[in-house]
């Protein structure tokens, strides 16, 4: 008896249509939502389509100290919301009460596009996060979180995926024992970054009156070129730029190195 009796199969261009979908969902994507160029040929040379992609899912942290309050990389992703275009409004989800608005301003995110939303907990921090996600008037959906397990980002990339809104999960870690046992397990992130602060660079040898540097590492890139850079911190206008003495240089690739915790 043919086993596919009584089933109705799709024509061979329906499977080729499922096999085409099934690879996107594979590579975290469904159809083409763009990139986020940074403007940096640097950057967007390590990036596949010269940017971060734009409706997928993508994670940061701090470095060593900051891995607790994630405050570095909170300054390099509210640069990165401050430059999506349309400015829609941008949802942030988190479970502690310390996010800091000055600060976010300071980097171009403005305080009227930002729709927060407390959390109890890391779970409710995703829970919500995917529920953002299904709001295509939303620019980005942004949640703090240290415990991420693989099928709930497997659940945010594909939500990312279908609605075309950019999910980012800045992950927070009270311990230095609990990072290091959740920073290396596997997420189904497109992207993965760590940013730290670096000294910042003298003006006229003034010591404190330099821009700042950042730290910026690319840990993981599909499709892409893991690589680290010194940057200067962005703007107003969300933009960053490289360290003036390394502007003319190839980017380097990921490694971790010791770094000096600024004050």
């Amino acid at each position: 008896m043919n086993a596919t009796a009584g089933r109705v199969l799709p024509p061979p261009e329906g499977l080729a249509a499922l096999k085409e979908q099934v690879g996107k969902l594979a590579r975290g994507s469904v159809g083409d939502h763009g990139v986020l160029p940074f403007g940096v040929s640097a950057i967007d040379a390590a990036l596949p389509g010269g940017g971060l992609a734009r409706g997928a899912f993508h994670e940061l942290s701090g470095i060593d100290g900051d891995e607790e309050d994630g405050a570095v990389a909170a300054a390099f992703l509210a640069g990165i919301l401050a430059r999506l275009s349309p400015p829609a409004p941008v949802l942030w989800c988190h479970v502690f009460d310390d996010l800091y608005g000055p600060g976010l301003v300071a980097r171009g995110l403005a305080p009227e596009r930002l729709i927060s939303v407390r959390a109890r907990d890391d779970r409710t921090v995703l829970e919500a996060m995917e529920d953002g996600l299904k709001v295509p008037s939303l620019a980005a959906v942004v949640g703090e979180a240290g415990a991420l397990p693989l099928t709930a980002s497997r659940r945010l990339q594909l939500a990312a995926a279908n609605s075309g809104v950019t999910a980012f999960v800045l992950r927070r870690w009270r311990t230095g024992t609990r990072a290091a046992a959740e920073r290396a397990e596997p997420v189904a992130a497109a992207t993965r970054w760590r940013v730290s602060a670096l000294p910042s660079r003298p003006v006229d040898g003034e010591p404190g009156l330099g821009r700042l540097l950042w730290n910026v590492e690319l840990t993981r890139c599909r499709g892409g070129v893991p690589a680290h850079w010194i940057l200067e911190a962005c703007d107003a206008t969300g933009h960053v730029a490289l360290a003036a003495e390394l502007a003319d240089r190839a980017p380097a690739p990921a490694e971790r190195q010791p770094l000096r915790r600024a004050g």
